[in-house]
């Protein structure tokens, strides 16, 4: 949610009040109580739903620990799906800092610098180019510039295993 499709959580709050048991049925994952607060008090919230932090903090995550950038994605979902923690206040990360033993003030000095911004959107654009238009959206890279789209919207693990084997089966991977 960047430009244009940031909203108060006061525009998102009845969405996700309407969405997220059936959400919880699918998947199994419960929300949290604090995030729950905001999404049904949005009148009450200063929340502001944008990804633009989120997605910078991740390229900045990727520079130190490449190999577990899955994992800090999923710490970030945790966080504020669970926790309710504010993915656009500087606060909200320094748990993570501190379980990934990343000092605060380069953290902080990178969020504030350009070239950062300027991966992040350059992911945004990304994901505008492979069409994906939702998430979750899970796609698999068979080379430097082709992808095949695996999944749109939630996927048990079962069927994601059987669409996976049928690619690299397809593709003679």
């Amino acid at each position: 949610m960047v430009g244009e499709a940031v909203a108060p959580i006061e525009k998102m709050g009845p969405y996700i009040q309407g969405v997220y048991q059936r959400v919880e049925e699918m998947t199994g994952v419960k929300f949290g109580d604090d995030f729950l607060w905001h999404v049904n008090h949005p009148e009450l919230s200063d929340w502001v739903m944008n990804s633009e932090k989120s997605a910078i903090a991740l390229c900045i995550f990727k520079e130190y620990y490449p190999e577990r950038q899955l994992e800090f994605a999923s710490d970030l979902q945790y966080a504020l799906n669970y926790e309710g923690r504010d993915l656009d206040d500087n606060e909200a990360y320094l748990h993570l800092l501190e379980k990934y033993s990343i000092q605060p003030e380069s953290f902080y000095e990178k969020l504030q610098r350009e070239e950062y911004k300027e991966s992040a959107f350059y992911e945004f654009a990304l994901c505008r180019q492979l069409q994906v238009t939702g998430f979750p959206a899970v796609l698999m890279q068979l080379s430097e510039s082709k992808f095949h789209l695996l999944a749109r919207g939630y996927t048990s693990y079962e069927e994601m295993e059987e669409r996976i084997e049928s690619v690299l089966k397809e593709t003679g991977i």
